[in-house]
């Protein structure tokens, strides 16, 4: 399981520690924030208490307006499940009561000037992709006009330099050699890189060269979805069928279904424009257009004519 350390967060965010630095390297495991508000109550059916707890104006104001006695009761019921850590927003100033719980149990509190809704829209974004399953695997992640691909082939085969020319065609590099994907949600798969790999790609009889420094800063992203798996493959002969339409085909990563397809290398195919047409037909297709579908209606009208 993937985790963070509170301190990790604290500095990604910029957080004012008010209590707890001691114990700032308690770790994260979920990925989602939490507001308490009918534990405040005393209902703990579904406490997340694994998550990170967020108190805004309106948990502060509420706290404020209970008896001290009442105040204790309704801190004491949270803090002695002992949540990775508390952080106050909107840079509220009065709650020198919950310092006092937060240092008597051990659990850091932070705080932050931003509003509750932008800084949780902000640290649930973060948290989903710092801790998202995730893999490594040998190929190279391009983003051919706003479309995320994941191109694959044993090593030789051109990978790299298909990327390359891709490149060069107004395209943006993602990552080369190893590509890290993570899982976001059911249905999305994230490609990256692994930072030390970052905006360089490896030419055979070149060498390494850096993307951004070539093509300027426009050839490169840090990340992009992926939809679609492309495999480069040897020549096989007669083996490519020449069907109106091909048979779908999907590659699973992490849980997630991918598109799949083939192309096979012989001299003189143009690879990249193979590249750029199975992404713009993906993308047709995603929008209920099937070139095969408007074909054999052609066919079909002009028989009834």
């Amino acid at each position: 399981m993937k985790t963070i350390t509170v301190q990790r967060l604290a500095e990604v965010f910029k957080l004012e520690v008010l209590t707890g630095a001691g114990y700032m390297d308690r770790e994260i495991t979920r990925p989602r924030t939490h507001r308490p508000g009918l534990e405040f109550v005393g209902y703990f059916d579904f406490f997340p208490m694994k998550r990170v707890q967020i108190l805004g104006r309106k948990e502060i104001t509420y706290l404020l307006t209970r008896t001290v006695e009442e105040r204790k009761l309704h801190i004491g019921n949270i803090v002695k499940y002992h949540p990775p850590c508390f952080i106050v927003t909107s840079g509220q100033q009065e709650i020198p009561f919950l310092t006092l719980f937060c240092e008597q149990e051990g659990i850091p509190l932070l705080r932050t000037s931003e509003t509750t809704t932008d800084f949780i829209a902000k640290l649930d974004g973060y948290l989903v992709k710092a801790l998202a399953p995730e893999v490594s695997i040998h190929g190279v992640c391009i983003n051919v006009s706003g479309i995320g691909i994941l191109l694959r082939g044993k090593s030789g085969i051109g990978k790299s330099e298909t990327a390359h020319t891709l490149i060069r065609r107004g395209h943006r590099f993602v990552a080369d050699d190893i590509v890290v994907l993570k899982r976001l949600g059911p249905a999305t798969l994230l490609g990256s890189h692994n930072e030390t790999t970052r905006e360089f790609l490896a030419l055979r009889s070149v060498g390494l060269i850096n993307v951004v420094r070539q093509y300027g800063r426009r050839a490169f992203q840090d990340e992009t979805r992926i939809v679609l798996d492309i495999e480069l493959t040897p020549w096989k002969g007669d083996s490519l069928n020449n069907e109106l339409e091909v048979v779908p085909q999907f590659i699973d990563y992490l849980g997630v279904q991918i598109p799949h397809i083939e192309i096979q290398l012989q001299p003189g195919r143009d690879v990249a424009g193979l590249i750029e047409a199975a992404a713009n037909n993906w993308y047709l297709k995603q929008l209920g257009y099937s070139a095969a579908e408007e074909f054999m209606k052609r066919i079909e009208d002009e028989m009834r004519s």
